[in-house]
């Protein structure tokens, strides 16, 4: 059995090729086997919007839509992700033309970042959760953001600005 190698001494050729569209861009990359997608798209790509927090799944801080779909990006490794979309939080405006999306307007009204750590990752959430789900109720909207820790708002400026977005207030959410 050959010794383990340490990261730093591996060489270009244990590297592999990742393609993948990016925000509707293809891209191509090198990771090794074990680079993490979160790490994979900031350090590689240049995508920088996905944070990295816990790397454990359990922040939420890394989400990102892989196929249309939330995740999280440090439970990924980078070679699962070869041949997909993924959608990162700045391609929300990109596919908006250029401006804020509608939700991005919202948070900015409705204070619901401070720091902004985890804000990348509750948009890429919130415009899953929403894309299913259009009208949630806000106890499904508080479960939904259960997901995702942010040590800053409280969450009452982000579920202010998601029942913006969907037509509701927070009056009317409360007698459903």
């Amino acid at each position: 059995m050959p010794p383990l190698t340490s990261t730093s001494a591996l060489t270009a050729e244990t590297r592999h090729a990742v393609s993948i569209v990016l925000n509707g861009t293809p891209r191509t990359g090198h990771a090794h086997p074990r680079l993490l997608l979160s790490d994979f798209l900031r350090h590689e790509l240049g995508a920088h919007g996905t944070r990295v927090g816990c790397e454990h799944g359990v922040c939420g801080a890394c989400t990102v839509r892989i196929e249309g779909v939330a995740q999280r990006a440090c439970l990924t490794l980078a070679v699962q992700a070869d041949g997909r979309r993924i959608d990162t939080v700045e391609g929300l405006a990109q596919a908006n033309g250029g401006r804020m999306t509608a939700l991005q307007e919202a948070f900015r009204r409705h204070h619901a970042l401070q720091c902004g750590f985890c804000t990348a990752g509750i948009l890429m959430s919130l415009t899953d959760y929403l894309d299913r789900n259009p009208k949630p109720t806000e106890e499904e909207l508080r479960d939904m953001l259960s997901g995702h820790l942010c040590r800053c708002t409280g969450y009452a400026g982000i579920v202010r600005a998601v029942m913006e977005v969907t037509g509701q207030t927070m009056k009317e959410v409360a007698h459903v």
